[in-house]
């Protein structure tokens, strides 16, 4: 697993519970394996964003900041953040209908007892990371 560099989010993984660590640590590596095997995707920028870890596509641009985050108010889950203003969550929706629990157009949540389908997540993963260079290709092929 690659060390964290960035001295905020290596604190805020600390405040979570041991168990949440885990499960959001493996989030964060399949982040990072799903950037590092995507063309045109580059470094990954390991970033705070309203207090939660974001992974930015900061070298490339070509994608959309994804978050990850488990909140005290609901104790046994964790989610992963996609910008409510793409069309990605609507997209992972009609995709997957029955792999993930969604949270309206913004996240998808996990269970802390249940299996993550990695397959599944890192198409996720891939797309938000390449959300602007396809949306970029699909205005251009219909110019």
């Amino acid at each position: 697993m690659k060390p964290i560099t960035n001295l905020a989010v290596a604190k805020a993984f600390d405040t979570y519970p041991p168990a949440m660590r885990r499960k959001l640590l493996a989030l964060r590596e399949l982040i990072l394996q799903t950037a590092a095997s995507t063309q045109g995707v580059g470094e990954i920028d390991e970033a705070l964003k309203w207090g939660e870890p974001a992974y930015l596509t900061a070298e490339s641009g070509s994608g959309s900041t994804v978050r990850i985050d488990w909140k005290a108010s609901k104790p046994n889950q964790y989610a992963m953040y996609f910008n409510c203003q793409t069309t990605l969550v609507e997209t992972f929706k009609t995709l997957f209908p029955n792999e993930f629990t969604y949270e309206g157009n913004r996240a998808i949540v996990f269970q802390e007892s249940a299996p993550i389908p990695k397959d599944a997540l890192a198409f996720c993963v891939a797309a938000a990371l390449t959300y602007h260079r396809t949306g970029k290709a699909k205005r251009a092929g219909s110019a």
